[in-house]
């Protein structure tokens, strides 16, 4: 325990204040003993990890993280035409570009789903603020939404069709044919 104090102590993995993840644990770094480390979860609890767990574990620490990567997905539906299709990472790009503190990377449509057909799109946001990316999130939802609205695209939801099979109608077709 005591080695494991000095590792953290001096190689500094983080920091007071921090916002790190160990495994299944995140939360604000609050205070590091010599045999424990105390952390301040995002509920509110107060989560205590052994300093030896924590040396022989992998730390995220997003203190240290300058820009946040983001991927996000959204299908629209099979009935949307070529021309739709092709505008829609067009949208997306201006969408991103239209708020200064992201950096568009792409957007593509990339699969066949069993519902929709599937878009990924990738930006960065300039800072590691988990606010400010929800924020621009947001933000790029709904001005997605609203230049789909625009141009007639709809999103896709999971749906089935159901054909029903009417034979007395089939048979009365049949003899009317026949006649």
């Amino acid at each position: 325990d005591l080695f494991s104090y000095f590792s953290i102590l001096f190689d500094r993995p983080f920091e007071l204040g921090v916002f790190i993840v160990i495994e299944d644990y995140l939360g604000t770094v609050e205070y590091v003993g010599i045999k424990t480390t105390r952390l301040k979860s995002i509920g509110g609890e107060e989560i205590i990890v052994p300093n030896k767990d924590l040396t022989s574990s992998r730390i995220r620490n997003f203190k240290r993280m300058q820009k946040r990567r983001v991927v996000f997905n959204f299908g629209v539906i099979y009935e949307t035409t070529n021309e739709q299709l092709k505008i829609i990472p067009s949208i997306v790009e201006k969408v991103i570009n239209n708020n200064k503190a992201l950096i568009f990377d792409r957007a593509h449509f990339v699969a066949y789903g069993d519902f929709s057909l599937n878009f990924e799109a990738v930006y960065f946001v300039k800072t590691n603020d988990y606010n400010q990316y929800m924020d621009a999130q947001q933000q790029i939802n709904l001005k997605i939404k609203q230049e789909f609205d625009k141009h007639e695209i709809k999103f896709a939801a999971p749906t089935q069709i159901h054909h029903l099979y009417n034979s007395l109608a089939e048979k009365e077709v049949e003899i009317e044919a026949r006649e």
